[in-house]
């Protein structure tokens, strides 16, 4: 592969430059067949910058993993004010975009979840996108922790859902949408309101 003169950047540059490389290789191949030099080569760097600035293959792999599973917060902060549901619409219309813009990376990582490190990230990652969902829903991070528990098993169907799309054509990005955002408001206005009412029943009765 020949390149002209190597272009000068800064340090979050050149290292947003790698990361982007490695997501187009990872979504080509698989963790076991790309190389470190692969993506040195789609970066357009000497291999010893991916150790200086990740210390590896399977740090830098790692790294690709978070990108690509955990919600920043700037998802959240700059969604506009409104009510909630048109916040979660956005919020999930971006997370869209997001798959869609990676959707071999994306698959590879959901691919690798029996790794003991990636699912790790995974449980990570489904931590902060129930501290995201109640942000966007102007909902307490804390005290609710049967709906923590029923967002995260919501991020399972996400991904599930996902598949659906990206790989068995089932369901197109428009049908998608719709029932995540609709499965995601039903949960928040319906279905957690319906655990509590069961939790209050249950501890009347044996009271």
């Amino acid at each position: 592969m020949s390149s002209g003169p190597r272009r000068r950047l800064d340090p979050e540059q050149r290292r947003a430059e790698i990361l982007a490389a490695a997501r187009r290789c990872f979504g080509a191949g698989s963790y076991s067949s790309v190389s470190t030099s692969d993506i040195a080569a789609a970066a357009g760097v000497a291999r010893p910058l991916i150790n200086h600035y990740f210390g590896g293959k399977r740090e830098l792999y790692l790294e690709v993993v978070r990108q690509m599973t955990i919600v920043p917060a700037p998802v959240v902060d700059a969604l506009p004010d409104g009510p909630p549901r048109l916040r979660l619409e956005i919020g999930i219309d971006r997370w869209i975009d997001v798959v869609e813009r990676n959707r071999d990376a994306w698959l590879t990582v959901i691919d690798a979840a029996h790794d003991p490190e990636v699912e790790q990230i995974l449980r990570e990652a489904d931590e902060i996108a129930a501290d995201r969902v109640l942000a966007a829903a102007l909902l307490p991070a804390h005290g609710h922790p049967q709906l923590r528990a029923m967002i995260r098993a919501y991020g399972g169907m996400l991904r599930a859902a996902s598949r659906e799309w990206l790989v068995r054509g089932t369901l197109d990005r428009a049908e998608l949408r719709a029932f995540l955002v609709e499965s995601l408001v039903q949960l928040l206005e319906t279905t957690y309101p319906a655990v509590l009412a069961q939790q209050t029943s249950g501890a009347r009765g044996t009271g």
